[in-house]
């Protein structure tokens, strides 16, 4: 007996075992079973991931870096540098709520006795999709880590799954809609973000997502420049936010609301309550400096008083940039444009860390000095902030705009301005010359002098302000990425490049100057064998140079010499005219930059006037006098206007510039022409495509005679020359196209033409008697020669269907407006597909423009997918202006290459348009409903066969009463 005792236990446990394991199988809903399942969700996998998630938030606070000189994100993801933070830590939680759900979840109905009374309680209960009270715990928790992980998109798939799972939830489905909302507005999506915070209002709120619903509010007005309706949800979400570093930031941006309000009281107490929760150093020291701005003009001395203390500093070290901008800031409040100056130079000079607050000091310089017309001095300013802002800092075209003006403005004024000083110098007695060059090597030794000086002293107030934080930011921005990953030292580099070689194509022999797409048909190559021997004959020159020879070309090198400066000083007369021709030269450049691009009409009438009378003999007369009329038009002074075409007139009777302001119709012209002109060339399209030869050959006469500098002057060109192929000597039309390419490189239709000149230049001609531009879809590229197989056929199109397809949605570009179509087919994918994800490429050139998208694994799929697109009313107009083709991966490559849209279209007829579609579709698309709640009853015979199914009884497992409750809480 004693030996079959403990074999009887242990085999009583194991059917112990068994049947626990069976009763709490998540294909039976009992009360049991629920119990078993969220508890185990709970504290198993959802306690991990919920740990995992907290880690995550907070690597993510302690590495976030703000940038201070524009709106703070509200959100520490949506601050773009700090995404990736805890990113692993997210995935964690994301793959134990996964693992949480898969064995857990519990969608079984329970078994409810027929006899039970249907309360809308337990009918509401029995419509659920989830019937584990803790499940949806994870689903929230999922949701929100996708969301802190920067997968934005992701996330509102989650919560928007969520709030159709739960829908007989309330409160879970109102917590899902307010992050679904703030996942639509880290998207930009806003009208969706509104949708969603309109649904969550109209619905009875708790009170503990009131919080939530603050936050998201803010975040989406802030992010659409409300900033008014913004305020109170601010103000409420900086008082409830979690954790003293994230209600220090909201604060902060409170003040910045409050500073771009006009509120400098509400400002400064925001920064006050910012300062007052202790803060990491960078954040309370600039909240600080916005102190001192919003108070600057109640307290000015006193504010500068504080800004230079600070400026002293050596905690400050590193931030002297942000210190002297805002002392800068200070001065050009009271309209001291002097001293301002002289406070942001101290703090370009004085500038460690070349980041985003030294850009905005330059930004602020350079605009100083743009106002007070120092264009020479505006360039650098601007030339270097672009290398330290990205593209999205706010009005970063216009700023690049500003600078690429400037660039090509500089050089010309730079080069009058110096040989002006140079012929000055020339004439100055020998005493004058000496004492001038003394002065300008004395105040380049004081420069030089101050610059070491600086130098050394921001070096040891670095030392002494060392911090264990700063030694660890320098060490993470010196690793943080490589070169060509960091967009601000690639622009950096790009700036250097151009200092040095100008604005050059990414082509080879990229040193050539004024290369087009013509270049390689006939130019001569650049011979650089020849700059090398050159080099190497100029090396072996000096080599054998005397000692003293090579002392006087030390002296005649070196700024601080007084040969340095007199060997550039034109003392003949063969030099004193090479520098007239300089000066001529950027006198007219720098007129006509400053009057088309700058608009400063003072400044460039200056320069042109100065260039007429101190030039008269100047090659380009005609055109300084027509420009000067242009501009005094523009600048309504017609006395002015009227007297330059008087000179024309006198001077140049014959000239096509003459006899087009001298016409009566001129001014009708000019106002109108630009729209005549268009007209013209679209009756001159039209004409060349029904092959009416005479009616485009007139139309281009009236082109050369009225409008020889109209914006559609190339396409005349080309048009003509096109509407003669067939009729005319292929030579002729060659060199017509080769004078388009290099009259106009910049314009569209010259690649084309240049394309053409080629084909022509290498033995090949027309064919079929013309060339038709209006077959878009008949086009294959040049890459068809390469599409060829191991015997030289062409590469054959394949019709298997059980591959992956690609829907291409193509029409003519600028046919559509691409963003709102790229809009609406993201929209469509997002809300009808909530297991798969199809990715969108554009692909777009001069002529055609395609929406590409993946992720069909057969035919059928993507057949399907098109069937669905034409119920969507937002897409229905557009689709009906495209052609859709459903094309396999193998296929892809072939399209538009080998073989043309049209020849795929044939193909397609035979290959699949035939084929019978499988009726039951793959893809989970879904139209929205609301949720419908059935009542689940069950007779006498059925409860007994669901029962007998299980395996088991209700007798002593039926469902508490309703007036207990557990049996539905969740």
């Amino acid at each position: 007996m004693r030996r079959i005792a403990p074999i009887l236990t242990t085999c009583l446990m194991a059917v112990l075992a068994v049947v626990l394991l069976t009763a709490c199988s998540t294909k039976k809903n009992t009360a049991k079973s629920r119990f078993w399942h969220a508890f185990n969700a709970r504290f198993n996998t959802y306690f991990n991931g919920s740990e995992a998630y907290k880690d995550g938030m907070e690597a993510k606070a302690e590495g976030n870096k703000d940038n201070y000189t524009e709106f703070i994100p509200f959100f520490f993801v949506g601050n773009e540098s700090s995404k990736a933070l805890g990113k692993s830590n997210f995935e964690t939680a994301i793959t134990k709520c996964e693992k949480a759900i898969q064995l857990h979840s519990i969608k079984k109905k329970p078994i409810v006795s027929g006899s039970k009374r249907r309360t809308p309680k337990m009918k509401a209960y029995l419509s659920r999709q989830e019937f584990n009270p803790f499940l949806k715990n994870a689903w929230l928790l999922m949701g929100r880590a996708q969301f802190q992980k920067g997968d934005f998109l992701e996330a509102a798939s989650t919560f928007s799954y969520i709030t159709r799972h739960y829908a007989a939830e309330p409160d879970v489905v109102a917590e899902a809609r307010v992050w679904m909302a703030r996942c639509y507005s880290q998207l930009e999506w806003y009208y969706d973000a509104e949708d969603a915070l309109s649904k969550f209002n109209r619905d009875s709120v708790p009170h503990r997502l009131l919080k939530e619903r603050d936050a998201t509010t803010a975040d989406l007005l802030l992010r659409q420049g409300n900033l008014e309706e913004a305020l109170p949800y601010l103000q409420r979400a900086a008082r409830k936010a979690s954790g003293k570093l994230q209600r220090a930031r909201l604060y902060f941006l409170l003040g910045q609301v409050q500073t771009a309000l006009g509120n400098n009281q509400g400002a400064y107490k925001a920064f006050a309550k910012c300062l007052r929760l202790s803060p990491p150093y960078e954040l309370a020291f600039n909240a600080r400096i916005r102190q001192t701005e919003v108070m600057a003009a109640t307290d000015y001395k006193r504010i500068l008083s504080k800004l230079k203390r600070m400026a002293r500093s050596a905690n400050n070290a590193d931030y002297l940039d942000q210190v002297y901008y805002a002392l800068g800031n200070v001065y050009l409040s009271q309209r001291d444009t002097t001293e301002a100056v002289a406070a942001y130079e101290k703090g370009r000079n004085s500038s460690t860390r070349n980041g985003i607050e030294k850009g905005v000091l330059l930004l602020q310089l350079g605009g100083v000095y743009w106002d007070m017309g120092r264009y020479d001095k505006a360039q650098p300013c601007y030339s270097e902030a672009i290398g330290l802002i990205d593209k999205t800092y706010n009005g970063y075209d216009s700023i690049t705009l500003r600078s690429k003006v400037l660039d090509e403005l500089v050089p010309y004024t730079s080069a009058v301005y110096l040989q002006d000083s140079l012929l000055a110098l020339s004439v100055m007695p020998e005493a004058e010359r000496n004492a001038a060059i003394d002065r300008v090597i004395a105040d380049l030794k004081q420069q030089e002098k101050e610059a070491r000086k600086a130098q050394i002293d921001s070096a040891a107030s670095a030392r002494m302000g060392e911090t264990s934080n700063s030694i660890q930011r320098q060490t993470d921005d010196a690793a943080s990425t490589w070169y060509f990953y960091n967009s601000t030292m690639v622009n950096q580099g790009k700036q250097a490049f151009r200092k040095t070689w100008g604005t050059r194509k990414n082509e080879d022999n990229w040193r050539r100057s004024n290369r087009s797409v013509l270049a390689d048909l006939g130019d001569e190559e650049y011979d650089y064998a020849a700059e090398d021997s050159l080099a190497q004959l100029d090396e072996s020159a000096d080599s054998l140079k005397s000692t003293e020879e090579l002392a006087a070309d030390s002296a005649q090198n070196d700024p601080h010499n007084r040969e340095y400066y007199l060997k550039q000083i034109p003392f003949t007369e063969e030099a004193k005219a090479a520098c007239h021709e300089i000066i001529k030269d950027g006198l007219y450049n720098a007129a006509l930059i400053e009057k088309d691009k700058l608009e400063d009409f003072p400044l460039a009438s200056r320069t042109f006037i100065r260039l007429a009378q101190d030039y008269p003999d100047f090659e380009q007369m005609e055109d300084v006098y027509y420009q000067l009329f242009l501009l005094y038009s523009r600048w309504k002074k017609q006395a002015e206007a009227d007297y330059y075409r008087q000179l024309l007139a006198q001077y140049y009777p014959e000239s096509s510039n003459t006899k087009r302001i001298t016409d009566p119709n001129f001014e009708y012209l000019a106002r109108y022409g630009k729209e005549i002109e268009d007209s013209l060339y679209t009756q001159t399209y039209a004409a060349y495509s029904r092959h009416d030869n005479a009616t485009v050959a007139a139309n281009f006469a009236i082109s050369t005679d009225k409008y020889p500098k109209g914006l559609n002057r190339p396409k005349f060109i080309f048009v003509h020359a096109l509407s003669r192929i067939g009729t005319e000597d292929p030579k002729v039309i060659m060199e017509e196209l080769r004078a388009l390419v290099k009259e106009y490189p910049e314009s569209d239709v010259s690649e084309m033409a240049g394309l053409m000149v080629r084909g022509l230049e290498s033995g090949r001609s027309f064919t079929g008697g013309g060339f038709d531009m209006t077959s878009l879809w008949g086009r294959r590229s040049d890459e068809a020669n390469a599409a060829v197989d191991a015997a030289g056929r062409r590469l054959e199109l394949t019709a298997d269907r059980d591959v992956p397809f690609v829907c291409i949605i193509a029409y003519p570009t600028d046919s559509l407006n691409d963003g709102q179509l790229l809009y609406n087919l993201a929209h469509f994918n997002f809300t009808g597909f909530k297991v798969r994800n199809f990715d969108i490429t554009q692909l777009r050139d001069a002529a055609l423009t395609q929406f590409r998208v993946a992720g069909f694994a057969t035919f059928d799929e993507a057949h399907y997918y098109v069937q669905q697109l034409y119920t969507v009313p937002e897409l229905v107009d557009d689709l009906r202006k495209t052609r859709i083709f459903l094309v396999s991966a193998a296929n892809l490559d072939l399209i538009g290459t080998t073989y043309s849209f049209n020849e795929y279209q044939e193909f397609y007829d035979k290959a699949f348009a035939p084929l019978e579609l499988n009726p039951q579709l793959p893809l989970d698309f879904q139209t929205p409903v609301e949720p419908v709640y059935e009542d689940e009853y069950y007779t006498p015979e059925e409860l007994q066969n669901l029962q007998d199914e299980d395996g088991t009884t209700t007798g002593g497992e039926e469902e508490e009463d309703d007036d207990d409750g557990e049996w539905y809480s969740p």
